[in-house]
This record gives C-alpha cells, sequence and structure tokens, in this order.
C-alpha cells in the first residue's frame, strides 16, 4: 500500500455530537444542549479500573465526562465543575451515547428473576431505548401530591405538597458513601438534596426550617407516599427508561426490571 493510499483511506471520526434531554443551564441564563462526546481511550480504562472511583459512582462519571466531554453548547470549556452540575438525566444519558460510540449499539446485559432469583441474559440494542426530552427552555422540576403528608409536630404544622429540583452529579456524589451503606437512607439523603419547596393549605414551610429537618422530611412520609415520589420521579424525570419487561429464562415468569449495567463498558 502506497502512501497515497494511506492517506485517501477515510478516517472513522473519533467524535460524535449528541442533543441532551435536558441541558445545562448557564449563569447567563443560556441553555446548551449539544454535546460532543469523543471515544474512551486507555486513560479512562484505567479509570474504571479505580477502587476509589469505583465506590463512588458519580465521582466516577464525573471522571469519565470529564475527559470524554468535549463540548458543550457554545461553552469554551467544560470542566469538572460544569459536569458535576448537569442533571443525572443528561449523565446517564451521556453515559450510553459514550459506551455506544466507543464499542457500538449492542450489549449483553443480565437480568435476575425476583421469583426463582435466576439470571436471564439478553443482548440488547442500546439504540431502543427511549429517551424523554424536556421542552422546558430551563431545567423542569418534580411536584408532587401527597396523600398522608407530614406532619412538622414541632410548628404544628401540615404538609402535602412537595417540590424537587432534578438531581445533579454534585448530589450523586455526595450521597453515595450513605447509599452504599443503606439504599434507604441514600435515597432520603438525594431526595432531600433535591426539595426546593414543602407546602401545605397555601403555606410553604421556611427554607431554614425546611433544611434543619433534611431528610426526617423524607423518612417520616409513609411508603405509600414515598411511592408517589419514586413514580412522579420515574413518570415525569426527563431522560433514558432504561425498564425492560422480558420473561425469565428459567421459570417463565414475566418480569419487569431495569437493564443491568454490570461490564456497561466492556466491549461485546
Amino acid at each position: 500500500m502506497t502512501v497515497t493510499e494511506v492517506e485517501a483511506r477515510p478516517r472513522r471520526p473519533r467524535e460524535h455530537e449528541v442533543e441532551l434531554p435536558v441541558g445545562y443551564l448557564d449563569a447567563d441564563g443560556r441553555l446548551h444542549r449539544t454535546a460532543r462526546l469523543r471515544k474512551m481511550t486507555g486513560h479512562e480504562e484505567a479509570l474504571l479500573g479505580d477502587r476509589k472511583l469505583r465506590s463512588n459512582g458519580g465521582r466516577l462519571v464525573t471522571e469519565l465526562l470529564s475527559g470524554c466531554l468535549r463540548g458543550l453548547g457554545k461553552l469554551e470549556r467544560v470542566d469538572r465543575r460544569i459536569i458535576g452540575e448537569l442533571t443525572s438525566a443528561d449523565r446517564n444519558f451521556l453515559l450510553l451515547e459514550l459506551r455506544k460510540l466507543t464499542f457500538g449499539t449492542e450489549l449483553e446485559a443480565s437480568y435476575t428473576c425476583p421469583s426463582c432469583k435466576e439470571t436471564t441474559m439478553s443482548v440488547e440494542d442500546l439504540e431502543s431505548f427511549p429517551v424523554r426530552v424536556s421542552d422546558d427552555p430551563v431545567p423542569p422540576e418534580i411536584t408532587v401530591q401527597l396523600e398522608d403528608g407530614f406532619e412538622d409536630r414541632g410548628k404544628d404544622a401540615w404538609y402535602d405538597l412537595l417540590r424537587f429540583r432534578l438531581p445533579v452529579g454534585t448530589d450523586e456524589e455526595r450521597v453515595a458513601p450513605v447509599a452504599r451503606e443503606n439504599p434507604a437512607k441514600g435515597t432520603n439523603a438525594l431526595l432531600a438534596r433535591c426539595l426546593v419547596a414543602v407546602s401545605g393549605d397555601g403555606e410553604e414551610m421556611p427554607a431554614a426550617r425546611r433544611e434543619a429537618l433534611g431528610t426526617k422530611i423524607l423518612s417520616d412520609l409513609t411508603m405509600g407516599d414515598r411511592a408517589r415520589i419514586e413514580r412522579a420521579f420515574r413518570e415525569e424525570m426527563p431522560g433514558l427508561d432504561l425498564t425492560r419487561e422480558i420473561d425469565c429464562q428459567t421459570c417463565g415468569r414475566p418480569m419487569k426490571t431495569s437493564l443491568d449495567l454490570t461490564g456497561f463498558f466492556t466491549p461485546s
């Protein structure tokens, strides 16, 4: 093969542009939604093998995106601070796109049957997962109407409406140690960080009181109200829908589950 022939060979693109489900709102009120990703290299492979990073999933995602996110809208520089301020919806979407860009769209996934506890293997097409895109010019919030409500006995007040902002990367990093020890407490910690308003009977709980109560607001809710919060986030939060409905290969029972991300960045 001659030098001319080598030079004439088309180069495979290492970068790819995608539109984020939510986008990044900068200090000037501009929403940036076009992200430019590059393929993962040996640098990211080393990050995936770092035990300290693997113990904190939020921080690992931030580090991966810090190297692979080459542009965001009209921002001249995308640093770790900005990546930490991206919503979890956008970060998860970028992870999926990064995996597709680097290794392709097929992924061998495993699912554990809740009935017989056996594992079912499936080859997933990553292009098939739907993405819910926000049409709002600013990141949306999620409002949840409670049935049983929260009773603030110290102030003799009762509240039945909660409003949450979307979780971001910094939230993921902060609650990771708690979630690793106790998933339920980790959920409370995450929701408490995202809780922006608590109200009832036309009155809103003062911000100082809300922050002082912290996770108590979430832990004191009935399981029914907690299920309402989970359902609201599942149905209203922008981003990837990773749920799957499949039949167990062992017992044949149908199961509704989520994509198992074990080995997510291992080539099929």
